[in-house]
């Protein structure tokens, strides 16, 4: 039987990342499966969570830090309304960059005030990968080689349909059916971004490498995601979206890449 190669967002590297954890700004829910998700993309050699452990606010994350391994740092809040916990993490962030000891950095939080570290990491030649929630500020999440949201970790897939089945809603409800119209509209913009990609990318005959596609849709928008529109993959999405696929077999292992194109 033929060895399949496909080409997906998630692809596994061997690099050294430095999880940094910002407590004030994400929730404690889920921490293993965040840690499964940044083991897809490398091997985690720090684990650091920042915070002000005399707050009630971060004591949820007290229980789940010995079972991960993860190292506290406590950084007390010397004036209202500061957040010093920020100033720990960046200049940490630096020292561990210039240990030369890692290969990326994986930043967690909802805070815009780690924009410029992202950008500072990047410059270095650092991949960076961020986690935080939705509502996390553009300019965070543009500035990260690839941005995960927090929802999507440990969320169960929906069925692999490119348009979701509409619930059968009230008449006086209107709210339903504008949620409808957004999961739509993020479709739509989903397979315009998928299609420029593929036509940046084309040969000749409009066929582009899958691989190819994935990371400069990556480039354009950090935050995509096949799960933030219920697949599991890359790929289904495509099939889901009408575009055409070609499997070619390369070399004596049998192995298999996977081109796509725009339909005519």
């Amino acid at each position: 039987m033929p060895t399949i190669l496909i080409a997906t967002m998630q692809t596994i590297n061997d690099l050294r990342l430095a999880v940094l954890i910002d407590a004030d700004n994400v929730p404690y829910s889920n921490v293993r499966g965040m840690l499964e998700e940044i083991a897809k993309y490398g091997t985690p050699t720090f684990k650091r969570i920042y915070g002000d452990w005399t707050k009630p606010t971060v004591a949820g994350w007290k229980s789940v830090l010995l079972e991960n391994a993860i190292t506290p740092v406590q950084q007390y809040s010397y004036t209202r309304g500061k957040n010093a916990t920020d100033s720990a993490m960046i200049i940490d962030a630096m020292d561990i960059l210039y240990s030369g000891k890692i290969d990326g950095f994986c930043l967690v939080s909802s805070d815009s005030d780690f924009t410029r570290l992202a950008t500072r990491l990047r410059e270095a030649g650092m991949k960076v990968i961020g986690i935080g929630e939705r509502k996390t500020p553009e300019s965070f999440i543009v500035a990260c080689d690839k941005f995960i949201y927090l929802e999507i970790i440990n969320t169960a897939v929906q069925p692999e349909t490119a348009a979701p089945k509409k619930k059968k809603e009230k008449p006086a409800d209107s709210r339903q059916k504008n949620d409808d119209n957004e999961q739509q509209n993020q479709i739509k913009r989903a397979r315009r971004l998928i299609a420029s990609s593929i036509s940046d990318l084309a040969d000749e005959t409009g066929w582009a490498y899958l691989g190819d596609v994935g990371n400069l849709i990556l480039k354009k928008q950090p935050d995509f995601d096949p799960r933030n529109y219920g697949f599991t993959k890359l790929t289904p999405m495509i099939r889901s979206l009408d575009f055409e696929i070609d499997e070619r077999e390369s070399g004596q292992q049998h192995i298999k890449h996977i081109y796509i194109r725009i339909k005519k």
